[in-house]
């Protein structure tokens, strides 16, 4: 099995909690070739798609990953799979990426199906479930932001396309900085940003839950700091360990159809006194978090544990699109390889 991750450079990874280096760990457990490439090094050349990569080995205790050999160039088609695991900023850098790898998209599997990577926003997605979202309102316009606070009271202002808990704010009737935080926010980009009506509980925790083709994998909660309102890892947040409400199973089973049916495999989704705040299908993390704390491998998971469940990863990576004969015999290989990883001998 030969897999290539488009990731992030390998020094800027925090291995410790990083979830691209988990699923590294476990391709390299189960035998499986690992080459790396950052998206930077992607050429597309009358119609062939290839990148600049490495091959690694990654290893634990402690965690680190060897490069074994300089960059050469390789043709992407040649893969089984690939891994779509940089992080944001979702840009147009990475917008492009996800254009380059749909050229060989008939002929690899690639996680996240990058078309609805591309389409499916993280703060824009969730939209779609109105239902079980806190007040949202996305504009540039002040005279509605504006409206919406004198409304709501108490807001939270964050970037449409941010991550990591970076540049959000709190804002209520008495913050004499409101017109510099809009201000800023008009400077920085010209994207509409986000506003959010503050959820009062946010103290008890931003709860982070992985899916796996549509079904829960695990989960964990994060607690802010004392007298923070961010809980992200890369803010000082605390991983504990939590249960899923029968409110958050609900919005899972919910969103469960289009994440089979959009090929978005792996997901992280946010939920904040059971609303969903967030739908993370670029770059999810939390899944060593959850190992760390509960024992679910999710990475083992990710690349189907056993026959039944890379059976059914073919219904949920097929893309509504004529199956090639080398993706049936992709998932016919895993499950094979899972069923005797599985076995006693």
């Amino acid at each position: 099995m030969k897999i290539v991750v488009q990731m992030d450079p390998i020094e800027r990874l925090n291995l410790a909690g990083d979830s691209t280096f988990a699923l590294l760990l476990e391709a390299q457990e189960r035998g499986y070739d690992i080459d790396t490439y950052t998206p930077n090094m992607l050429t597309l050349n009358d119609g062939l798609l290839s990148a600049e990569a490495k091959q690694i080995k990654a290893y634990h205790s402690p965690d680190r990953i060897e490069e074994l050999n300089h960059p050469r160039s390789v043709l992407l088609n040649e893969y089984d799979i690939v891994l779509m695991r940089q992080d944001p900023p979702f840009d147009m850098s990475y917008i492009t990426a996800t254009h380059l790898l749909e050229t060989i998209q008939d002929k690899t599997l690639i996680l996240n199906n990058p078309f609805y990577v591309r389409n499916c926003p993280e703060k824009i997605f969730v939209n779609k479930y109105m239902k079980y979202m806190p007040h949202t309102l996305i504009t540039r316009n002040i005279n509605e932001i504006i409206k919406f606070r004198e409304k709501h009271k108490k807001i939270i202002i964050k970037p449409l396309y941010g991550n990591g808990g970076a540049n959000v704010f709190y804002s209520d009737g008495a913050d004499r900085n409101f017109g510099s935080i809009i201000e800023n926010f008009m400077n920085i980009s010209n994207e509409p940003f986000i506003i959010q009506k503050f959820i009062q509980n946010v103290s008890h925790g931003d709860k982070r839950i992985i899916l796996i083709n549509g079904q829960i994998a695990g989960a964990i909660n994060r607690l802010p700091q004392n007298g923070e309102i961010r809980s992200n890892m890369h803010v000082g947040g605390q991983a504990v360990k939590t249960e899923i409400t029968p409110n958050e199973r609900e919005i899972c089973e919910v969103l469960s159809n289009d994440l089979i049916n959009f090929g978005l495999f792996f997901v992280g989704i946010d939920v904040i006194d059971n609303f969903i705040t967030e739908i993370n299908v670029t770059s999810p993390t939390g899944i060593r978090e959850i190992h760390k704390l509960t024992g679910q491998n999710i990475a083992e998971n990710f690349y189907c544990k056993s026959a039944g469940n890379a059976m059914l990863a073919i219904s949920g990576c097929l893309y509504h699109r004529t199956v090639s004969v080398k993706t049936l015999t992709l998932f016919m290989k895993l499950a094979l390889m899972s069923w005797l990883k599985s076995s006693p001998v």
